[in-house]
């Protein structure tokens, strides 16, 4: 009776111990007390280098660094030269304004989005309502998605270079709006669910960060509202 309960502990210890998160590559055993190489997408407000590695995701991942006793290196350059520094381990996590409809969904892993923000038309406080955005002129930060998804409703973009110095209606991320001193019209335009990534099986380091994430919900708000337009 002894040796059956002892060999159903041992069953049972096994059988919990497969739902345990790891890592194949050991990452995140790696990076504590160590050094998290973090790739940087140039994506204001997530993330910019210059002069020096600043904004949201860059705040957050200090924070998470903290949390596992790491130092940060961070390490510039194109989405998709990052990504492929990725996918061969030769970085730990790339931020930088990633969205969970990224297409590098497959050859990494993503992170579950730990931000939804909005994209809307902003009007000034005491204007016309706008109902619609056939024929309507709309203000858009030049050679962004926005001047595209404004054309598909119809809409005249007028792509400026300063958000803050435009006129009338603005296509403008929700975030902004008070900042630049506009109300939402109720018009939206695009819904983006924001994620990092980490080397695709990496599932401790995943779930590690996911959870900083989580935590960090009020910090993430504060850094947002923190922001400002470009």
């Amino acid at each position: 009776m002894t040796l059956r309960r002892s060999a159903l502990v041992v069953l049972i210890v096994v059988v919990a111990g497969c739902g345990i998160p790891r890592d194949p590559e050991g990452t995140l055993d790696r990076i504590r007390g160590g050094t998290i190489r973090v790739g940087v997408i140039e994506s204001h407000p997530w993330a910019t280098t210059d002069p020096e590695p600043a904004g949201v995701e860059v705040a957050l991942m200090e924070g998470f660094a903290r949390e596992v006793d790491a130092e940060v290196e961070w390490v510039p350059g194109s989405e998709s030269d990052l990504v492929a520094a990725l996918e061969v381990h030769a970085l730990d996590v790339v931020i930088g304004g990633l969205t969970a409809d990224s297409p590098w969904a497959e050859p990494v892993g993503l992170t579950s989005p730990y931000l939804t923000t909005h994209l809307v038309v902003g009007i000034p406080p005491g204007s016309r309502p706008v109902d619609d955005l056939d024929g309507v002129r709309v203000a858009v930060e030049t050679g962004t998605e926005a001047e595209g998804l404004l054309r598909r409703q119809d809409a005249i973009p007028l792509p400026v270079e300063d958000l803050s110095a435009a006129q009338g209606p603005v296509a403008v991320e929700d975030w902004a709006l008070g900042d630049l001193g506009l109300r939402d019209a109720g018009l939206e335009l695009a819904v983006s669910e924001h994620v990092m990534a980490v080397p695709h099986g990496e599932n401790a380091l995943l779930t590690n960060l996911e959870q900083f994430l989580s935590e960090a919900e009020a910090t993430t708000d504060r850094l947002l509202s923190e922001a400002e337009p470009r």
